[in-house]
């Protein structure tokens, strides 16, 4: 059985592919959420779809069963989806990925990642990643850049990343990139440690606009500017209901508002994890129908 699985090969101009995976490199939702919107923001069609059998161990990412019409079950696998779209107007026209990061066999799976670049004519390859970070909500989104163009990340503004360690997908995909000659770009978004668990839209609207500066693609991101603004209106809120939160915030706030690595003191407020933990659980039992705690 083949690996991409092909329903059509769309005729495209000079296409730019953006690129995001579930998991790992998806921290509060963010990257896989930004790419969504992207696609859902132009007329795009799906064009093929890479077969998880090869990719995926299906004891740790188990596909889903749904009912279709409250009778027929359906199951849906974690394969990876391909769609293109015309984007009128724009100097590029759009290929975006949206998969789950694989579990096996990732040199074959990024090598067929870049043999359906190639059939679709792809010139540019975007990746969108999200990490866990000690940054406050408050603040605005610290986007990182790494690009094979050397002189991108500094025209576009981005901080340049220094991070060594253990890599994903998103990481693997872009060195293949490099190393097949195709100009790319992958960007990453920190996202707030302690509302990890709840889906951050402030985070996706970030990684949109940065898209947007590397593919000269423009995204109408109206509806993801009300989420974001929603959204850090309840977390403001919810923290300014717990002193303990409310003073870990504030910590965060000043740190980097002066540039500095200042560690929050152990002696008078809990751990970062403890934090996080207690915090997410406050949220969780919130939901979205209750009104805002008292500033």
């Amino acid at each position: 059985m083949q690996d991409v699985i092909w329903s059509e090969r769309p005729e495209l101009h000079r296409p730019v592919m953006v690129c995001a995976f579930r998991g790992w490199n998806d921290a509060g939702e963010a990257a896989s959420a930004a790419v969504s919107f992207i696609r859902e923001s132009v007329d795009s069609q799906d064009v093929a779809s890479i077969n998880p059998e090869e990719f995926f161990d299906f004891t740790a990412v188990r596909p889903n069963i749904r009912l279709t019409e409250g009778q027929t079950r359906e199951i849906d696998w974690p394969e990876g989806t391909i769609s293109a779209a015309a984007v009128p107007g724009a100097d590029s026209d759009l290929v975006v990925l949206e998969a789950t990061e694989p579990s096996l066999r990732w040199r074959r799976y990024t090598e067929n990642v870049m043999s359906a670049a190639r059939e679709l004519g792809v010139r540019k390859v975007i990746t969108l990643g999200a990490l866990l970070a000690d940054v406050p909500h408050s603040r605005p989104v610290a986007v990182t850049g790494l690009s094979s163009d050397g002189g991108l990340v500094e025209k576009l503004g981005f901080q340049r990343t220094s991070y060594e360690g253990p890599t994903g997908i998103v990481g693997v995909l872009h060195h293949a990139c490099i190393q097949a000659g195709v100009e790319s770009a992958s960007l990453w978004a920190s996202v707030p440690h302690y509302v990890a668990a709840a889906p951050n839209p402030k985070v996706a609207l970030a990684l949109v606009r940065a898209f947007e500066g590397v593919s000269s693609v423009v995204v109408d991101a109206g509806e993801l500017e009300s989420a974001a603004d929603d959204y850090e209106r309840q977390v403001s809120a919810a923290v300014a209901s717990d002193p303990e939160v409310k003073a870990f915030v504030e910590r965060l706030e000043t740190a980097m508002d002066e540039e500095q690595p200042e560690e929050p003191d152990e002696e008078s407020l809990p751990s970062a994890d403890t934090i996080a933990r207690d915090f997410q659980s406050f949220l969780r039992q919130r939901g979205p129908d209750e009104p805002d705690p008292p500033s």
